[in-house]
């Protein structure tokens, strides 16, 4: 990879309360109940909380991955960076391109609830008018974008207000649900087994569409180029933000399942977060879950905006996408060129959404899609730490479970609930979630024929980490490891 640099992003601008809030933040809880639950429902019936629950466990080993890898390797790209070093320069490329396709299309999927949410809070009727949902989305998308290019401190005091309050939301309604008398069904255990899911198919679509509910978290690996001691911060905030929200969505799916019958969320499929509450607390508890939930999108949005905009920015300064994606502006320490690209394509894709029908319809395929593209940048992400790792695999019993083969069980999920689930998708779906992969040939093919030093790595080795030396990478305050045989910029 190229040594130069250039100016780099604002190092040590935030700490590990600010990383933590990110992972929740990305994962995007309220959001993901509201518009997740019901496809999910519609994959795998009453068996909603197993497929949470099976799919937290490999999830937590592709955490572990992402924090063993974060020490060795500081690097907005993330798995763009630690994939291509350890595995292979043109899986590298896909890993960051699979997510930076897969934020994209989340922009659009994202923000058009973000803009019926804001509707549903004046007229319900406003909120199923796509075309408006769409514009008012549009405009939350905007400020968002506005607040990323201002900067990594900026961006994190509005995430702090954003998903403080709803995590307070959701905090209190957890509570109210515990104790709401009218129930549509009774708990059953069996919710939590396999005995509800349609043979192996049925529970991969369900993993697939439960992994995107977890998806985000990762944004902290894409900001460790400005984070404190990011090396031990960003891989400790993925793993409390995965603790958080599975507690938060096995919650919230139980209580759909005990208190909404089938029709309220199949008739519901944009938001049944809102009728939820509608249940537990008539007359304020919709509009309360609706603030929630748009404020929980847009938070999102906000997390999604810094992940495809530092994965690009590390592209460009690479050279494996345009230069000018590398460029950082000089008083906010962003990359304005990556967030205005990002602008200007999200803008022309709300656009076409238009075209594609209802709020829910769009949602559903969107969901599915960004599933596949998960599972792959996950997946390579988990077999990279066990390739820089494996000669220290059998050093201790920690280093072999949480180093080796709780990360390799997390990648092989991943990609059995790709393949596996591929059979069960719309076929637009597929065309989405495959072609989007698809389609990051070309650059790859067209860069590395340019010469690009990103397709002439050092291999990532943890055991030629030289623990006890530091030196600042670039001379942006931010401590970088030393590799035997390595530039200290990497």
């Amino acid at each position: 990879m190229s040594n130069n640099r250039g100016r780099g992003l604002q190092a040590n601008a935030l700490g590990t309360f600010d990383t933590v809030v990110m992972a929740v933040a990305g994962s995007a809880p309220a959001y993901s109940i509201a518009a997740t639950t019901a496809v999910l429902v519609g994959a795998v019936g009453l068996a909603s909380p197993a497929a949470l629950l099976y799919c937290a466990i490999p999830m937590l080993g592709i955490a572990l991955a992402f924090s063993r890898l974060g020490r060795i390797d500081v690097n907005a790209g993330a798995s763009y960076s630690w994939v291509g070093r350890t595995l292979h320069p043109f899986l590298g490329f896909l890993s960051g391109w699979a997510l930076v396709v897969s934020t994209t299309i989340f922009m659009v999927a994202g923000s058009l609830p973000a803009g019926s949410m804001t509707l549903a809070l004046f007229d319900e009727e406003l909120a199923e008018n796509t075309a408006l949902s769409t514009l008012v989305g549009a405009c939350w998308f905007l400020v968002m974008l506005l607040v990323v290019l201002g900067g990594a401190r900026l961006t994190v005091r509005a995430q702090i207000v954003m998903s403080g309050v709803e995590l307070a939301i959701l905090a209190l309604f957890a509570v109210l649900a515990l104790f709401h008398s009218g129930n549509a069904r009774a708990f059953d255990w069996s919710w939590l087994g396999f005995g509800h899911f349609d043979g192996a198919a049925g529970f991969a679509s369900g993993a697939l569409i439960a992994a995107f509910y977890y998806w985000g978290w990762d944004v902290t690996s894409n900001l460790s180029e400005e984070t404190r001691n990011s090396r031990r911060t960003t891989g400790l905030a993925g793993l409390i933000g995965v603790g958080v929200v599975f507690l938060l969505f096995e919650v919230f799916t139980i209580a759909v399942n005990v208190i909404l019958s089938s029709r309220q969320i199949q008739e519901n499929d944009a938001n049944v977060l809102a009728v939820l509450g509608e249940e537990v607390w008539p007359g304020w508890g919709g509009k309360l879950l609706i603030v929630a939930v748009m404020l929980s999108t847009i938070a999102t949005l906000e997390t999604t905006l810094i992940q495809v905009t530092r994965s690009l920015f590390a592209m460009g300064r690479d050279h494996t996408m345009p230069s000018a994606l590398g460029r950082v502006h000089r008083r906010w320490n962003t990359p304005w060129v990556a967030v205005a690209v990002v602008g200007v394509v999200a803008l022309a894709m709300f656009v076409a959404a238009n075209s594609l029908g209802t709020v829910g319809d769009i949602l559903s395929d969107a969901i599915s899609a960004i599933g596949l593209q998960i599972a792959v940048y996950y997946g390579l992400a988990g077999l990279a730490a066990v390739v820089a790792y494996r000669k220290m695999l059998l050093t201790s019993v920690g280093d072999f479970v949480l180093g080796g083969l709780w990360p390799l069980f997390g990648a092989l999920f991943m990609f059995w609930i790709f393949f596996e689930s591929l059979g069960e998708l719309s076929g637009s779906a597929i065309v989405i979630g495959l072609g989007g992969i698809a389609a990051g040939l070309v650059p790859m093919l067209w860069y590395w024929r340019q010469g690009s030093d990103y397709y002439r790595p050092a291999k990532l080795d943890a055991t030629r980490t030289v623990e006890a030396e530091y030196v600042p990478a670039g001379g942006d305050g931010n401590d970088s490891l030393v590799h035997e045989g390595l530039p200290t910029d990497f």
